[in-house]
């Protein structure tokens, strides 16, 4: 299980840049050696990345890959098969077929963390179900700059509606989280809410971000309200206690579609209250 909502990306070429990163409210930090990094600086920043890795612990460090059809992934593929510390999650850029999944876990073994293809070019989206199929795969995410790029349209919601439902029904289908690529509009804050509010009624369950201050706003839209994780946990108590029957609830029938929402709610509000408990107990 990916447990997760919102990640902020940080470039593998500036430490100083992920450790700011990890001081933020991000549920996790990607190490970034791809977009981010210039070519001259790919193997300072692998360097960097693996030693921040074994230095800090991978529990919140998770690290996007070159491309394994470029020279850089694969010289990333086998640092990281020979390091003593893997991140908590491998992002895999550029993914159009389930080889790339499948070759990670052949050099990583079995000490291979979930892995994150991105899905960012029409022939990716046409390959989604038996990359989302791949027993490795604990999510995916969209990789709309380099989709919107090969379409010729804006990285905007609209153009980009069409890929990011097929997305997400590939992402349903294998029973894996969808990531939303993150708003490159740094200071459109309600602009951000409105995608973000988009996105989760679209089925996505966690926004990538690329600045600590996207992720109040991420965390406040794609995470379930106060009200709606209420709301679940009283149906889930009213059908229990109905033995599983069909039952009336504030008007509208319980049964078992409805009620997998209702428990779908209530599980991923859980790592969210676990996070309250343990702080409200470390000010004991």
């Amino acid at each position: 299980m990916i447990p997760f909502t919102n990640f902020l990306f940080a470039p593998g070429s500036r430490p100083e840049r992920v450790e700011k990163a990890l001081a933020s409210d991000a549920d996790i930090v990607c190490i970034d050696l791809e977009d981010s990094v210039p070519a001259s600086g790919k193997a300072e920043a692998r360097a960097s990345s693996l030693e921040m890795l074994a230095r800090l612990g991978p529990e919140r460090l998770s690290l996007r890959i070159n491309s394994l059809d470029t020279l850089d992934g694969l010289r990333d593929l086998v640092h990281l098969a020979d390091s003593a510390t893997l991140p908590c999650a491998i992002f895999v850029p550029m993914v159009e077929s389930a080889a790339a999944p499948l070759q990670l876990r052949k050099v990583l073994g079995l000490r291979c963390p979930p892995i994150i293809p991105l899905i960012e070019t029409v022939q990716g989206l046409r390959a989604a179900d038996s990359i989302a199929a791949d027993p490795g795969v604990g999510a995916m995410m969209f990789g709309g700059g380099d989709f919107s790029a090969q379409l010729g349209v804006k990285l905007e919601w609209g153009p980009l509606l069409a890929a990011r439902s097929a997305f997400v029904m590939s992402c349903a289908s294998a029973q894996i989280p969808a990531i939303d690529v993150p708003f490159i509009h740094l200071n459109d804050k309600e602009g951000l809410r409105q995608e973000c509010l988009a996105a989760r009624s679209l089925g996505f369950r966690i926004k990538a971000a690329i600045h600590p201050c996207q992720i109040a706003t991420i965390v406040d839209t794609m995470q379930p309200s106060t009200e709606e994780v209420t709301e679940a946990l009283e149906a889930i108590a009213a059908f229990d206690a109905a033995g599983g029957k069909a039952i009336s609830f504030r008007g509208r029938m319980l049964e078992a579609p409805v009620m997998h929402r209702y428990r779908q709610i209530a599980s991923s509000a859980r790592p969210r209250i676990e996070r309250q408990e343990a702080g409200d107990n470390n000010l004991d």
